[in-house]
C-alpha cells in the first residue's frame, strides 16, 4: 500500500526510540542490515523531508553507502510497518555535503537525532562526542514508500 512520510513519521515516533531496520548493500551484492534510530527531517540544503539516521565514522554501513547510495529502511510498530527506499547523501566529517557548510553539521546531526525522537541534556556534549566519534548524518531522500495497511 503506498504510504507517505507522514506515515513515516508517525511509524518512528510510535517506534521505540524510532528504532529501524536499515538496508545497505555491500560490494558483492548482498545486503547488511542494521538497527538505528531514524526519523523525518528537513534537507539541510534544499529543505525537501527526508529520512535522517546517525552513522559512527568508520562503520561497514558509511562504506557500503559511500560506494552504493541507497538504502532503505523499515520501522514497525506492532503489526504495523513502514518502508523507505531511497537514495543517499552522507554529510560528515569525512562527507562533506556540496551546500552545507562545515559549520552547520553539529547542528544537522542534533536535527536528526531529534527527528529521530532523541533529546540530550547537554548538546556541547552531544556535539563533542559526534565530532571525537566522526559521525555523519545519512540524509535518504525517498523513491518509494510502502507498508501495511495499518
Amino acid at each position: 500500500m503506498p504510504r507517505t512520510l507522514d506515515d513515516v513519521a508517525r511509524a518512528a515516533a510510535a517506534a521505540d526510540r524510532g528504532l529501524a531496520t536499515l538496508a545497505t548493500t555491500r560490494a558483492d551484492g548482498t545486503v547488511q542490515l542494521t538497527m538505528v534510530n531514524a526519523g523525518v527531517l528537513a534537507h539541510p540544503v534544499t529543505g525537501r523531508r527526508v529520512v535522517g539516521l546517525v552513522a559512527l565514522g568508520g562503520t561497514r554501513k558509511l562504506t557500503h553507502l559511500r560506494e552504493r547510495p541507497r538504502a532503505s529502511l523499515m520501522w514497525r510498530h506492532g503489526w504495523d510497518w513502514v518502508t523507505v527506499e531511497g537514495t543517499v547523501e552522507l554529510a560528515g566529517p569525512d562527507d562533506p555535503l556540496p551546500g552545507l557548510d562545515g559549520a552547520a553539521l553539529p547542528r544537522l546531526l542534533r536535527d536528526v537525532f531529534t527527528g529521530a525522537g532523541g533529546t540530550h541534556d547537554d548538546w556541547d556534549t552531544y556535539d563533542r562526542v559526534m565530532a571525537e566519534e566522526r559521525r555523519a548524518a545519512v540524509l535518504v531522500s525517498p523513491t518509494r514508500i510502502y507498508g501495511n495497511p495499518g
